[in-house]
């Protein structure tokens, strides 16, 4: 019967897909928990590097003024790195951040161009009108580390500065937690010194700096800046993890429910023919008779 013999290579095909989900999940629970070991580590360092930079700007007081990093850019122009994922089945990740992103730029007054990391936000940008100024694919997220963090912030710093834009902007997701990680769209130049997490409690004014606050700032705001941008990529790459690993767990779910469904309809079928088989032959015995 031809409908037994689909239903047993449909039986077939969606445990196959099973295999495959739960094989996915589990990659993905593993790169999850790899990448938010990573991102949980950098946070000290962050909060300490970012409070140190806040009491600097306290110490530089009205000398801040002339720090360019400081200034909003002479520029007319906004620039923003959208920070996606390189492959799919992650869910809504990609989509979620991607709608953020249109809201935003609804907003906008002023024109924006793009870096772009990731595969999918740069084949979703190139097919409408985003100004994309670069694509940044070397490495690949995935394989990104904090010497490819500085160089991007480096490249950041150097359009701020070359006069065209007039701040830099950061769109990716942050990750809460396994279950929460939110889209959003942060400032990342001109550095604002009253959103920095200073130490009030500890007063730097007599402390002694050795070289002075100018030298010593203007060593440290590229670190600040390489710090803010490689977690804004860990965050990035732990929450890609986390939601691939929902949508797997959600598809190895369905497949499972699928796969318990198709074989009742098969048993079904199967008891059918077998009950027609048995009406046949006995027709056939009371017939001879």
């Amino acid at each position: 019967m031809a409908g037994i013999k689909d239903l047993r290579g449909r039986i077939t095909s969606v445990g196959n897909i099973r295999q495959i989900t739960r094989a996915m999940e589990m990659v993905s629970t593993t790169k999850l928990r790899r990448f938010q070991d990573r991102t949980m580590a950098s946070k000290p360092y962050s909060e300490e590097i970012t409070g140190l930079v806040g009491r600097l700007c306290k110490v530089l007081g009205d000398e801040a003024e002339n720090q360019p990093l400081l200034q909003p850019g002479k520029g007319d122009r906004t620039l923003a790195l959208v920070v996606t994922s390189d492959r799919g089945l992650c869910g809504a990740y990609n989509s979620n951040l991607l709608k953020v992103l249109e809201k935003w730029r609804k907003d906008r007054e002023q024109p924006v161009d793009y870096m772009v990391i990731g595969k999918k936000g740069f084949g979703y940008m190139d097919r409408r009108d985003f100004e994309i100024k670069r694509f940044i694919n070397e490495p690949i997220l995935e394989k990104t580390d904090y010497r490819a963090a500085s160089l991007t912030a480096r490249s950041l710093v150097r359009e701020f500065l070359s006069g065209e834009y007039s701040e830099v902007v950061l769109v990716f997701t942050a990750f809460k937690n396994i279950s929460k990680y939110i889209p959003q769209v942060v400032s990342l130049l001109p550095v604002s010194p009253d959103e920095l997490i200073g130490d009030d409690s500890g007063s730097s004014a007599g402390t002694l700096l050795e070289p002075d606050a100018t030298q010593i700032f203007e060593s440290l705001m590229p670190r600040y800046l390489e710090t803010r941008v490689y977690n804004v990529l860990l965050e990035s790459l732990t929450s890609e993890f986390a939601s691939r690993r929902f949508a797997m767990s959600n598809a190895t779910e369905a497949a499972s429910d699928m796969q318990t469904e198709l074989r009742g309809m098969y048993n079904k079928m199967r008891q059918e023919k077998i009950t027609m088989e048995l009406l046949d032959l006995v027709g056939g015995v009371e017939a001879v008779k």
